[in-house]
């Protein structure tokens, strides 16, 4: 699963719970790992920018940005989604937005509704002109 790749560093827990039945109007924002089952009409982002882990799970929804290092979803996200370290998209995942990561895996039956943008970990590179001096 998830957290048992080699080299992966996504949290190990679930911290947080948004259960069925629960509706979040506003911006969450957590530390650790959430699980989302409910709905969330806001952003979703990690207090420690691109640490954290958040699942949204096969009946969750999202409408708005996911900000978050590791991102699992099986439910419906409109909005866009960055991934600062790895995102798994699940068979029932439904993504409409656009959707940037350093890493991906996404199996067979998952949607995305926009552009993927590989994000490198590199840092820019300032280029200097070569002087004939």
């Amino acid at each position: 699963m998830f957290g048992t790749k080699k080299g992966s560093t996504a949290q190990g827990s679930i911290d947080s719970l948004i259960g069925v039945g629960t509706r979040i109007d506003g911006d969450v924002v957590f530390s650790g790992g959430l699980r989302v089952d409910g709905q969330v009409h806001g952003s979703i982002s990690s207090e420690n920018g691109e640490q954290g882990t958040v699942v949204i799970s096969e009946k969750a929804s999202v409408e708005g940005a996911i900000s978050v290092g590791h991102v699992v979803i099986n439910g419906t996200v409109v909005g866009p989604v960055f991934a600062g370290e790895s995102l798994e998209l699940l068979p029932a995942a439904r993504v409409t937005g656009d959707v940037e990561y350093h890493q991906i895996e996404m199996q067979q039956g998952a949607v995305i509704q926009g552009r993927l943008v590989h994000k490198t970990s590199a840092k820019p590179v300032d280029l200097k002109l070569a002087t004939g001096k």
